[in-house]
């Protein structure tokens, strides 16, 4: 075989064998058995929103009881490892006491109050996500805090995450 055909055929090779693993995997519903990485207790046992966070090489996703955990995970761990996707509870759509199936949304594109009077799963300050804008800022008149998209958040003093959250 010729150098360009070794060429051309090397290049379909590689499209093909990254379409299908490049795509982020899909949010997952957790079980009434599912645990929480920090605090090692069933999600269900907590109220508030919680995050999943796919990294890869992992079969299941990382749970957390609370935003707030997600994100110190990203801080402390997740900067150093390949994070694929990181869903958490669309507090817009979702019950606060016990967020129901299908209201994940990808945490990049979330609004995020911070600073509010909610308690979150382990019962200290919440981080609050949301899908939209304006029931954020709802949210922020009915309990207080402020209102930053996902990039503002990683640069807050007590969230300074450095790694990043990839899609591919």
């Amino acid at each position: 075989m010729n150098r360009f055909a070794c060429l051309i055929l090397t290049l379909l090779l590689t499209a093909c064998g990254n379409s299908l693993d490049d795509k982020p995997p899909a949010p997952l519903e957790p079980t009434n058995a599912t645990k929480g990485f920090y605090c090692g207790m069933t999600l269900a046992e907590h109220p508030g929103p919680k995050g999943q966070l796919h990294v890869a090489g992992e079969t299941a996703p990382l749970w957390f009881s609370s935003i707030r955990d997600a994100l110190a995970y990203l801080q402390l761990e997740g900067a150093t490892r390949r994070i694929r996707a990181f869903y958490v509870h669309d507090m817009g759509r979702a019950d606060w006491q016990a967020p129901q199936a299908g209201t994940w949304i990808d945490a990049t594109k979330a609004f995020f109050v911070l600073g509010s009077r909610r308690e979150g799963g382990m019962g200290g300050a919440e981080v609050v996500p949301f899908a939209d804008h304006a029931p954020a800022e709802a949210f922020t008149a009915a309990y207080g805090g402020r209102v930053l998209d996902y990039a503002a958040i990683r640069k807050e003093e007590m969230f300074p995450v450095q790694g990043e959250v990839t899609t591919r």
